[in-house]
């Protein structure tokens, strides 16, 4: 997967997995790393699925609809990636903190609903509920925030007490973030990332 890797001052600290929105690129959320965490490794990386030309980590059918048989393919790529990753560059395979928008939050959620192990914790940043009705690993001990607008048009708010929910319901220690706007990722809630973050 296309991807850029900035080697941290401080290996102990967790290697930031930085995922992108729809039509967005690896290079996007780099300035959001660098207020949560200088020292730490950076892996950002670039959807494989093409959108009329913008990238996307899973396909969809429509706003809003996921093509689920993609997004568990995708989600298996991404998952083999971050081992093959985390053995090229010589990473904490469990020490891996996910920091995703949209639809880079989706696949990161989908992440934990998929595997035990892939994430240490996630600060997922307007996110949908990936799937429903499936057994999910035991998450007990992951660390997830998730920043949400409470006037959000393309992920309601229910959608995220949702994702919320079944977090928990999973064992995950979940921490709610709410800003009054909508889809776009906010001061505020970055703001939050690094202060969930220093807790972890």
């Amino acid at each position: 997967m296309k991807h850029i890797f900035q080697k941290g001052s401080n290996q102990s600290k967790p290697t930031l997995l930085l995922l992108h929105g729809t039509g967005g690129t690896e290079q996007d959320l780099l300035p959001l790393a660098e207020r949560i965490d200088r020292d730490a490794n950076i892996l950002s990386v670039r959807g494989n699925v093409s959108e009329n030309g913008m990238p996307r980590f899973f396909r969809r059918l429509a706003e809003g609809v996921f093509d689920e048989d993609d997004l568990i393919y995708r989600t298996e790529e991404l998952n083999k990636f971050l081992d093959e990753a985390a053995e090229k560059y010589d990473l904490d395979r469990n020490n891996i903190v996910a920091v995703g928008y949209s639809n880079g939050a989706n696949i990161a959620a989908s992440l934990m609903f998929h595997y035990k192990d892939a994430l240490r914790a996630a600060s997922l940043h307007h996110p949908m509920v990936p799937r429903r009705g499936m057994d999910m690993p035991d998450l007990t001990g992951k660390d997830v925030l998730i920043a949400a607008g409470k006037n959000d048009p393309i992920c309601p708010a229910q959608e995220s007490e949702e994702l919320q929910s079944l977090l928990s319901g999973a064992g995950a220690k979940v921490e709610m973030h709410w800003e009054s706007g909508g889809h776009q990722l906010t001061l505020g809630e970055v703001e939050a990332a690094e202060s969930w973050y220093r807790k972890l």
